[in-house]
């Protein structure tokens, strides 16, 4: 990391705030936890609302993993992809959908994926998330497919999800936060 681990030593911060990390995180702070705490006003609201989008959304978790995996591995952050990918198998993914998410990324992710392991949603979400991440306009061929298979709430939530992780990506990669070992 280009930036030192957080301690409590090197930074104090209120305890509740690193309790209610620590309890979101299952009892330990992640790498991206030690970057994110030098910061208390960017901690708590990391926190808050990185919870919401992880585990209060409604929208399918399957394809908002997806859509994050997409956004992983088209913005190199592999912090990102590591902790997402099982996130998506837990939630139903294939290893074989992932195995084809990262040929069609390495192939032309501009292109449409056309592997048969994805589904007709599962590539309209991997498509939404490139033209998201990649060109930020959506084009409104795609946008009028994605509104074929989503109501407005799916949309705005799955939407959120994508551009959610693209923030943490440019987080994890512009300060080189590594996977935990």
């Amino acid at each position: 990391m280009r930036i030192p681990d957080w301690s409590p030593a090197l930074k104090p911060q209120p305890q509740e705030l690193v309790d209610a990390i620590l309890t979101r995180r299952g009892g330990a702070l992640l790498n991206l936890d030690k970057a994110l705490l030098w910061s208390e006003p960017l901690a708590r609201g990391w926190n808050i609302y990185l919870k919401a989008v992880r585990t209060e959304l409604p929208t399918s978790r399957k394809l908002r993993e997806l859509g994050i995996c997409t956004v992983a591995l088209l913005t190199g952050a592999h912090y990102e992809y590591q902790h997402h990918a099982p996130d998506f198998l837990a939630a139903g993914g294939t290893q074989v959908q992932l195995d084809a998410l990262n040929a069609f990324v390495k192939a032309d992710p501009r292109a449409i994926p056309t592997d048969s392991a994805l589904g007709e949603i599962e590539r309209l979400v991997i498509r939404y998330a490139a033209q998201m991440t990649l060109d930020v306009k959506v084009s409104d061929t795609l946008f009028t497919a994605l509104r074929q298979h989503f109501d407005a709430t799916q949309i705005v939530e799955l939407t959120g999800a994508i551009a959610t992780y693209n923030m943490v990506a440019r987080f994890l990669v512009a300060l080189e936060v590594t996977p935990e070992e």
